[in-house]
């Protein structure tokens, strides 16, 4: 009974470490092979931006400070890629949670992890830690 509980815990925790890039696989070009996407530099996310033709690309920092820009503007219907890099280990912001949108990715410590979306109405599209203490939102006009 114990080995299946460690085989479960074991399977959670890659399904949970795998999170950041199947969040952003969408964003690579179909004929990828999973190992390219696996690659987390920031060339590489500003590359798929680029690729999409038609994403805005937003850098966003976590820093002591919260999310810098804690509010960035976008327009109704825009495709965004968020490259969200932690620059701290001082913050509880060590993911990224977007509710509204199914968003729960990792934020490693100085890595950039793109967040692909699209802002399709408008409003505020409020984005925190985990634990839901430090935000940021992207106000879509």
């Amino acid at each position: 009974m114990r080995l299946k509980k460690v085989l479960t815990l074991a399977a959670a925790h890659a399904l949970l470490m795998a999170a950041p890039v199947l969040a952003s696989a969408h964003e690579h070009d179909p004929g990828q092979r999973p190992s390219d996407a696996a690659d987390s530099s920031h060339e590489h996310h500003t590359m798929a931006a680029k690729r999409n033709g038609n994403a805005r690309t937003i850098e966003v920092a976590v820093t002591s400070e919260g999310f810098v820009p804690a509010e960035v503007k976008v327009k109704k219907g825009e495709k965004v890629n968020l490259v969200v890099t932690r620059k701290t280990d001082k913050t509880c912001a060590t993911a990224l949670v977007m509710k509204e949108k199914g968003i729960n990715v990792d934020l490693p410590l100085n890595k950039p992890v793109a967040v692909a979306l699209k802002a399709d109405k408008r409003g505020e599209l409020k984005y925190a830690c985990p634990m839901d203490m430090i935000v940021g939102k992207i106000v879509v006009e």
